[in-house]
């Protein structure tokens, strides 16, 4: 298998609003950032309805911004917005906008490009051949080199989007057939991305080679569905048919449902953070229940690092079903002693840093009456920078916590993310500075455990992680990362953060 291992890296985000100092300015800059989310259905008389309520399933993956485009068999309408799918996509007026019998849409978090409407997708282009709509949840390692290509060659780019990239690509090929040209761009790029897009005639889902992101294939009354998680089949009522293998191509049209392998048979990798954070809990990924997954973390972690305490509280919300493993296997007692205000919006402003020191009590609270005069074990579900953990562990102290044993429950995160997942510079990640004592005293615990590497494969199923060809893609933890980085290599971890930027 074609694997890059990177002994030192920096994080490649191209937005300057989104790098390592401005994440620490919200209210999530100690966690990870949630990636993008993809919907699509063919044939349905309320395709846009429906794709709208896809989305609001999959908000977990991006709060930044949603869009969806539409097709009527004349033309193509398009709806994109900043913020959440429920301030956009509710009124039946944007709705109506949205004409025809296939959709496909977008919950986006930005890896790469800023914030700005013309970066929020879907993205569409007029081709030769007719419209191409696409939607990506990944993040491309040649996007940078393939862009100054095009740019060279005379391209105009109007976004500083990696989606756009497929788009010229595939506007480039010489082929005759939309979905010929689609090929020959995917047989260039490199990365983690699960893709759907949208023609005059046919709705196209692919996943990439190593199958790094997820994409199923649903059905709902006859028409199919492409989604980045189960979750979003079940809001709608529809029924999971598969997950979309890697390097696979499946195309939707009237005539029904055709598969194109585009990258040779190779053992599946998905990213194992999907279980760990990203997807919902009431997800199954690649077979494998997600809620189940973190709860069998939880009774790893518990085995592996259990510790005398009175109580063990989860930091809601995704550090629950772990939480419950972990109280489970220890007997000790499951508490909610954090309550968790889900009313606070990521876009909240924090004008001055004495509110902002204020944040994460405006997320997180202490429940007194759980906590007051015990032993608490608090299980996370990462560690990044550990800012957050040290405002956690203060406000359970505050609240007259008598011990606070802090247990994550993932291994310690030392690489930096090229594949989506908005992880900062390697200097910047506690664990990859920090010696696990350096990192108990920093977040003011009385002790520190992470669960092990065998410990996660374990509660994943599997009896080992094989050196030789891993099982999930799991670079945060070992640097063993399943594809090329050839931004990366090309510019070096400094200067490809700095010229990304400026694209």
């Amino acid at each position: 298998m074609a694997a890059t291992r990177a002994m030192s890296a920096a994080s490649v985000h191209a937005s300057a609003t989104h790098g390592p100092d401005a994440a620490g300015d919200d209210l999530d800059g100690d966690t990870l950032r949630e990636e993008c989310g993809v919907f699509g259905i063919f044939g349905h008389p309320d395709a846009s309805a429906v794709v709208a309520l896809g989305l609001h399933a999959l908000q977990h993956r991006g709060q930044e911004a949603a869009g969806i485009v539409s097709f009527d068999g004349e033309v193509f309408h398009s709806e994109r917005r900043p913020g959440l799918v429920g301030d956009s996509f509710s009124d039946r007026g944007t709705i109506e906008r949205l004409k025809g019998q296939a959709a496909i849409g977008h919950v986006r978090y930005s890896t790469t490009g800023g914030t700005i409407l013309r970066n929020v997708q879907p993205l569409f282009a007029e081709l030769a051949g007719g419209g191409l709509a696409v939607a990506h949840n990944g993040n491309l390692t040649n996007a940078l080199s393939i862009r100054r290509e095009l740019v060279r060659d005379g391209a105009i780019t109007q976004s500083t989007s990696d989606t756009e990239v497929i788009l010229h690509l595939a506007a480039r090929s010489r082929k005759p057939r939309i979905i010929e040209r689609f090929i020959d761009a995917l047989q260039r790029i490199e990365g983690a991305y699960a893709l759907v897009a949208l023609t005059n005639k046919k709705l196209i889902g692919a996943r990439d080679p190593q199958g790094i992101r997820p994409l199923v294939l649903g059905e709902l009354d006859g028409r199919y569905i492409l989604a980045s998680e189960t979750c979003a089949l079940d809001i709608i009522g529809a029924r999971f048919v598969r997950d979309i293998e890697n390097g696979e191509i499946v195309v939707i049209s009237d005539e029904g449902i055709e598969s194109i392998r585009f990258a040779e048979k190779r053992p599946l990798r998905p990213c194992i953070f999907e279980y760990i954070y990203f997807a919902r809990p009431d997800s199954v990924v690649n077979g494998k229940s997600v809620y189940a997954v973190r709860k069998n973390i939880g009774v790893e972690l518990a085995r592996e690092a259990g510790v005398d305490a009175d109580i063990v509280v989860p930091v809601p919300d995704s550090g629950v079903p772990a939480a419950l493993g972990f109280a489970q296997e220890t007997g000790v007692p499951f508490e909610m002693g954090i309550i968790r205000n889900h009313y606070v919006g990521r876009t909240f402003i924090q004008p001055t840093q004495s509110v902002r020191e204020l944040g994460v009590r405006m997320k997180h609270s202490a429940n007194r009456a759980a906590v007051e005069g015990k032993r608490i074990v608090l299980v996370d579900d990462s560690l990044v920078r550990g800012t957050t953990s040290v405002k956690i562990v203060r406000m359970m102290r505050e609240a007259g916590a008598r011990e606070v044993h802090f247990r994550i429950a993932s291994p310690p995160i030392t690489y930096p993310d090229f594949y989506g997942i908005d992880t900062p510079e390697r200097e910047k990640l506690l664990a990859a500075t920090h010696s696990l004592e350096g990192m108990r005293e920093y977040i003011g615990a009385d002790s520190l455990a992470f669960l092990s590497i065998p410990g996660l494969y374990r509660a994943m199923g599997e009896e080992r992680r094989d050196d030789a060809c891993p099982q999930y893609t799991d670079h945060c933890f070992t640097g063993d990362y399943p594809t090329g980085l050839t931004d990366l290599a090309i510019a070096g971890p400094r200067r490809l953060a700095l010229l990304a930027e400026a694209d």
